[in-house]
């Protein structure tokens, strides 16, 4: 009798402990098993910018935002609080995010998704929309590009983000075929890597400080998606009117360029048809070590303002031509005669300082039988200040790029433009235009790092090639690898350079192929010392029958 009584006493403390730690650790359970329903206030919406008119005029001051989060391992979700909000509400902006019950940074979020983990969540939220008289929309995962973990589908693959974003805008659009669903960067360098498509996109949305600047930059990087963009409030605090203001002088300049910058023929979805019938094979190789080998066609001639006032472009370029090659030359449109940098060169480019030498140049390279590819300022996109064109307003660097390649009235037959990005994030915001490139250049050097010593660390080409590549994917171009080389032992570089080749016999979008047989310039590696990227005969000898 005594130890029943004594194991009822038990029984009692047990639940009573029990019942108090449910009633302590109630806020932590809900966070983890509970999805959640928010207000969103604080990311209002202060304009839509849509040329085309599509979006209702009275969004602006008749929409509410919520979010709801929902948790992969959630016993229940808090539908009543979000059914309300989608009856009472005649427009709605719905953030949906996706989130593991414990995120240890670990867990592939993309990869959930993909695997059904959301399909529950998905199908209640398509009978609610169902219920709606109005319109909702919904936004899934934001702010994905931004190179940081605040949130689990930040800064993936882009490649993965996007077959998420789409797993989950096609079930939810044919269970609730109304929704309205929405693409959400925040407009950050390297957006459009993540964008999965026009099929399940109907308006884009991006987030707006108190930078004016940065709305002009931000939908500038959108020019390639024709949909009706949401600016939405970063912290609460922004002003419908002067985001109207804004966004109208944005118009404005947007109508100034809309032949050229923002003409239509930039709204093609991504896609690269292009395929080779034979390859070239190049060197830039001033010392001239490989320019005599059979293999090679083509020689990479950099150039400046300078060398062409001073005439010794034009002996450089004969001695190429006199070889029987074809040139690459690469324009660095900053030196003068007395080796002084301009720090305004876009600008006096366009008011035409330059002509002079523009007009020398196309002299020169005109009137040879040899095929010449011109590039001007390359790898404008790198956020340094190696070159004086480099990290400038897109917008002035697109319209003076189009003043050299249309300086003169009729383009020679034998000149081929070239665009030379060096393929970084956000490289396709200074695409210039489908008229005035006939190549896509990008850079391909198997050091990542200026700190790396050991020649293993090194990217390979395979790697580097796959991720530049992809950023080209905006733009129906063949490409022409006018850059690349690695350092290291011959033997290393052997390895490196038979997966070069390899890569480049399985994509046949590549044109062209042209080694940079020299270091690099020792002034742009400080106290380092500057990589050398030179091999031997043997090593292209290799690589080109690895090619063949």
């Amino acid at each position: 009798m005594r130890f029943k009584r004594r194991l009822y006493y038990f029984a009692l403390l047990f639940f009573a402990v029990l019942i108090g730690c449910l009633l302590y650790f109630k806020p932590l359970l809900k966070s983890v098993f509970v999805n959640e329903f928010k207000d969103r206030s604080y990311e209002k919406l202060l304009g839509v910018y849509d040329e085309k008119n599509n979006a209702k005029s009275d969004l602006v001051n008749n929409i509410k935002h919520y979010s709801v989060i929902w948790k992969s391992f959630a016993l229940r979700s808090n539908n009543n609080a979000l059914q309300k909000a989608i009856l009472d509400n005649k427009n709605l902006l719905l953030t949906i995010e996706t989130w593991p019950s414990f995120y240890n940074g670990n867990v592939s979020i993309l990869d959930e998704v993909l695997k059904g983990s959301y399909d529950k969540e998905i199908k209640e939220l398509a009978g609610l929309i169902n219920q709606s008289k109005g319109t909702v929309f919904v936004q899934w995962n934001p702010e994905m590009e931004i190179p940081a973990t605040q949130y689990p589908w930040q800064y993936q693959s882009p490649v993965m983000y996007i077959n998420a974003f789409n797993y989950f805008a096609d079930y939810l659009k044919r269970l609730a075929p109304k929704v309205q669903l929405v693409w959400a960067p925040t407009g950050y360098p390297g957006d459009s890597e993540f964008w999965p498509g026009k099929k399940h996109v109907d308006v884009i949305s991006i987030r707006m400080g108190n930078d004016a600047e940065q709305l002009r930059l931000k939908l500038h990087r959108l020019r390639f998606m024709d949909k009706p963009v949401f600016v939405l409030s970063v912290d609460g605090t922004g002003d419908i009117k002067r985001t109207d203001s804004l966004l109208k002088k944005i118009e404005i300049e947007r109508n100034r360029y809309k032949s050229t910058i923002y003409s239509s023929e930039n709204l093609n979805e991504p896609v690269n048809n292009q395929i080779r019938k034979s390859l070239l094979l190049g060197v830039f190789d001033p010392t001239k070590k490989l320019i005599a080998e059979p293999e090679i066609t083509v020689e990479h001639l950099f150039t400046d303002w300078g060398e062409i006032q001073r005439g010794e472009f034009l002996k450089k370029f004969n001695d190429v031509i006199d070889r029987k090659h074809e040139v690459i030359v690469t324009m660095e449109p900053w030196k003068d005669i007395s080796n002084v940098a301009d720090p305004n060169v876009l600008e006096n480019t366009l008011n035409g300082k330059y002509d002079k030498e523009i007009s020398k140049l196309y002299g020169i390279i005109s009137n040879v039988k040899q095929t010449v590819y011109l590039r001007w300022a390359h790898e404008m996109e790198i956020p340094i200040h190696r070159y004086s064109w480099q990290s400038r307003d897109p917008v002035v660097y697109i319209n003076a790029y189009r003043y050299f390649m249309n300086f003169v009235k009729e383009k020679p037959e034998n000149i081929k433009r070239v665009w030379g990005p060096a393929g970084d994030r956000g490289s396709a915001d200074w695409y210039p235009g489908s008229d005035v490139v006939d190549y896509i250049s990008i850079a391909i050097y198997g050091l990542p790092d200026k700190n790396i010593t050991d020649e293993n660390m090194q990217e390979s080409f395979s790697t580097i090639f796959q991720r530049k590549s992809y950023r080209m994917r905006f733009f129906n171009k063949p490409m022409f690898i006018t850059e690349f080389g690695v350092k290291g032992s011959e033997k290393y570089q052997d390895k490196w350079l038979i997966d070069a080749a390899n890569t480049i016999k399985n994509n046949k979008q590549i044109f062209g192929v042209c080694y940079f047989n020299l270091f690099d310039n020792p002034k742009a590696w400080g106290h380092i010392k500057a990589p050398d990227w030179s091999i031997s005969k043997s090593s292209l000898k290799k690589f080109y029958l690895e090619l063949k």
